[in-house]
């Protein structure tokens, strides 16, 4: 009997003792901070995108734009396949400033879910800016959303990462800007106004002087017909005294 309760109370210290002795679980820590080329890196074919990212310091500006601020964006990631897709050369022909504007022009300053894409108005803007040389135009057909940059068509054949703050969409072809790839003439400047009213006035002068001289008497031939008549009388005056 005493052999029974004396196991019995071992146990009970083994459980009561076991329960306080184990520390609280912990509480879950802050999540890591946001790195596109990490989010890309686990995508496996971004290789080229992550060096184009971290040459031009886009990298940099994009995990500083979505951890320091409630800044949301959308980006279009081409694949190793479509860049080399590209004609050869193609990247090493663009100075800094166009190939920052390549990369910002794959890029959205809002976030868009997929279902989001069938409500965008086009053109879309994007962080290159100026949808005049930037264009970008988003159209759906059921559940496939297609890209155009009006040199170049693609659609979105894959979800890379996506939250409430930052989407990352997989494309098979890099999307050329029209600012890049193909400028366009500026438009033409309006006419200045004091063009337009010495137009006017030319356009009006012609008319006003033909209706003058239209009502005038011509002159031509007057000093010499006084002349003769003058030279006639002369003569009748002296034949007269002769």
């Amino acid at each position: 009997m005493n052999t029974l309760f004396s196991l019995i109370i071992f146990f009970l210290y083994l459980f009561v003792g076991g329960s306080f002795g184990q520390s609280p679980a912990e509480a879950p820590g802050p999540p890591p901070p946001m790195n596109i080329s990490r989010i890309l890196e686990k995508g496996g074919q971004f290789s080229i995108l992550i060096r184009l990212l971290k040459s031009t310091q886009v990298a940099n500006q994009i995990n500083t734009q979505l951890n320091d601020s409630n800044s949301e964006l959308t980006i279009f990631a081409p694949t190793d396949n479509a860049f080399s897709n590209l004609q050869s050369g193609t990247l090493n022909s663009l100075n800094d400033q166009e190939k920052v504007e390549l990369l910002q022009f794959h890029m959205i300053p809002t976030f868009l879910s997929l279902s989001n894409f069938q409500t965008v108005s086009n053109p879309v803007r994007t962080q290159a800016g100026d949808a005049y040389e930037f264009p970008l135009n988003v159209t759906t057909s059921g559940n496939s959303v297609n890209v155009s940059s009006g040199l170049t068509n693609t659609s979105i054949s894959g979800t890379v990462y996506s939250d409430n703050q930052l989407a990352v969409y997989q494309i098979d072809s890099v999307l050329k800007p029209i600012g890049v790839f193909q400028p366009r003439p500026p438009p033409p400047a309006p006419a200045p106004e004091k063009s337009k009213k010495k137009a006017k006035a030319i356009s009006e002068d012609p008319k006003d002087s033909t209706d003058d001289n239209s009502s005038a008497v011509p002159l031509t031939g007057m000093p010499v017909f006084f002349t003769g008549a003058a030279a006639v009388a002369g003569i009748m005056l002296v034949w007269i005294n002769t």
